[in-house]
């Protein structure tokens, strides 16, 4: 039997992501790991909603450009009881990358290009 642990992300700026995903989704880091020859580090955020999945950030010291993501079309679902608030949020940020308003969902993308679907509670 498997149970989901983490997704990771790998970031050119920890700080810049630290503050995009506490600023746009509320995450905010639950663990940390330094490796002692400063070549990584990891930041785990987690939710504070009781959910037991975490999203890794991983910043490499070696990789300071900004990472090719490709047709990698891979993301993370986030639900919102409050979907009017979060695209108030979302659109004041300016992070909002495409919106399917027949589906009722949007995504925005992170300091990285990665994509998040903003999707409302069911």
């Amino acid at each position: 039997m498997f149970k989901f642990a983490h997704n990771n992300f790998n970031v050119t700026s920890l700080e810049k992501s630290l503050a995009f995903y506490k600023d746009a989704l509320g995450l905010t880091p639950v663990s940390s790991k330094k490796a002692a020859d400063g070549s990584f580090e990891l930041v785990f955020l987690g939710d504070g909603a009781g959910s037991d999945h975490v999203l890794e950030l991983t910043w490499l010291a070696d990789h300071p450009q900004k990472y090719d993501l490709g047709e990698n079309e891979i993301h993370l679902a986030f639900t919102t009881p409050d979907m009017d608030s979060a695209k108030k949020l979302h659109s004041k940020m300016g992070v909002i990358c495409y919106e399917n308003t027949a589906m009722g969902i949007y995504f925005i993308e992170d300091p990285d290009g990665y994509w998040l679907e903003i999707i409302p509670e069911r």
